[in-house]
Order: structure tokens, then sequence, then C-alpha cells
């Protein structure tokens, strides 16, 4: 009689007497089975798309890592380089004002960064400087160096050719164990690693900035490679000495009359084809 009296009791009575009426959920085999394949796939899916964005995450990754890597060399080495191609001349204006006039295939590069602190440059080809006061200028090539502190200078740095001109001040020319100081009107070149004899020249002869090229004493080779880079042919040779030696000049207008200026006093002959030229000896 007590444990009717208890609430547990009650409770007992109630699912009994509702159980009768709660019907069991009919389950669909097939239906479950398909439904399950159809909720693996689109997980599948999900987990694919979650790749293909982390892949998109790494190339963003790598580009921004190729634009900062860009943007410290342009900010913090901050190399400079000015070129010339065949029969092309260019005048470039350093960071101190100091001025470069690059003749035909010719090439600067210099870094911006620090240099009012170390002014120097290399130098391929040829150039004229136009050096303002300061500290230290240098030119550097790869037989020698050329160093003033403010001064107008020609160097050429060509295939076995190497050459300062002093047009004003002081110049101090490196070249292996020799030290040289070049005053106004003097000339220091260095010829299949001979140095030449030769030690001042005529300031106010004309010169490529005049468009003008002149020799004194001059092997043929080194006369006719300055024809190539003022003009843009290429030039070969039959049977000609190649060491004999050219005095005179041509201007930089006009590829015949250069060739003529050329040939005509060492008895030598030429033909043109395109952009080839070809000079021969026609003496028997």
């Amino acid at each position: 009689m007590r444990l009717k009296k208890t609430e547990a009791f009650k409770t007992l009575e109630k699912i009994a007497h509702y159980a009768p009426q709660i019907a069991t959920p009919k389950v669909d085999v097939q239906k479950a089975l398909a439904s399950l394949k159809l909720k693996t796939k689109k997980t599948a899916k999900k987990n694919k798309v979650v790749s293909l964005n982390f892949k998109q995450i790494f190339k963003y990754a790598a580009a921004l890592l190729v634009l900062f890597t860009s943007g410290y060399f342009l900010l913090f080495n901050n190399t400079s380089s000015f070129k010339t191609t065949y029969a092309q001349t260019k005048n470039v204006t350093l960071p101190d004002n100091s001025e470069v006039f690059l003749n035909a295939n010719s090439e600067i590069i210099y870094t911006k960064k620090n240099w009012e602190e170390g002014r120097s440059l290399t130098l391929k080809g040829e150039a004229f400087f136009k050096v303002q006061k300061g500290k230290t200028f240098t030119v550097q090539t790869n037989i020698g160096s050329v160093t003033v502190l403010g001064t107008q200078f020609n160097v050429k740095k060509r295939t076995n050719y190497f050459e300062v001109k002093t047009y004003e001040g002081l110049v101090s020319v490196a070249y292996k164990d020799t030290l040289v100081k070049l005053p106004k009107g003097t000339i220091f070149r260095v010829i299949n690693d001979e140095i030449a004899t030769k030690k001042t020249f005529d300031i106010r002869e004309k010169s490529w900035l005049q468009k003008e090229s002149n020799f004194k004493s001059t092997s043929l080779r080194f006369v006719l490679a300055e024809i190539e880079n003022q003009f843009g042919y290429t030039i070969e040779t039959e049977n000609i000495n190649l060491n004999v030696l050219y005095s005179g000049g041509f201007k930089h207008t006009d590829v015949q009359i250069a060739m003529q200026s050329v040939t005509i006093p060492l008895q030598l002959s030429y033909k043109i084809n395109g952009k080839k030229i070809t000079v021969f000896n026609t003496a028997p």
C-alpha cells in the first residue's frame, strides 16, 4: 500500500498507460543509405574547397614575399644602370649633379645609397665625365680604375684597349702595379696589356662628343671596332693586317664616308651588304 502512494509508482503507472499509444518509427533502409552517400559527397566537396583555398593562400603569400623582396632592393640596394646600344649616345646626371656622357655600346652601373659618401661607378665601354667637386670619385673597369676629386676626363675600355684622357684638373689612374697622375692634356693608354708611350694629346681635337672619332698611330683593328660601335655594322676582313697603324678620323654621320676615310689612306677596299661590311686588300 505504501508503494502505491509513492511518486515513483505513480510515474510507472503513467508510462504503462501511454506506452501502447506511442508508434515506433519505420526506417526506410534504402532511403537512409542514399542520404548517407549524399552527405559523404558534400563533406568531401567541402574538404576539397578548403584545400584549394589553402593553395590560393600560399600563392598570395609567395607573391607578397616577392613584392617585399623587390621593395627591399629598391629601397636599400637601389642600383642604377644606364646603357647605350650601337650608334647611340646618352647623357646621365648622377645624384651629386656630376654628368656622364655615354658613348655607343657602353654602360655605367652605380648604387644611389650613400652616393655622397663614396662616389663610385663601374664603366663598360667609353664615357666622358664632368665631375662636381667633392669626395673621391672613382670609375672602375675590369682593367684599371680612375680616381678624381672634381675634373673632366674621358675613359675608354674596349676589348684589349684601355685609355684615359684628362681634359681638366688632375686624374689618378691605377693599372695593375702602376699608379699614374694625369694632368690636363695627358693620356694613359694600354693596348694588349702593354702601356703605350704616347703621353700627351690636343684637348682642342674633336672627339666622339662632337660625333667624330680621331686616331693617332692606332691599330686598324681598334679603328674598325669603333666604326662597328658608331654605326651598328658588323665588319669582317679578308687578308688584312689588322695591326697596321692608322692616323686620321671619321665622322659619325655616314658609314660610307667613314669607311672611305679609313680604307683609302691604307689602300684597302670594302663592300657593304646589308649590315655587314667586308674589308679586303686589292693590292697584288
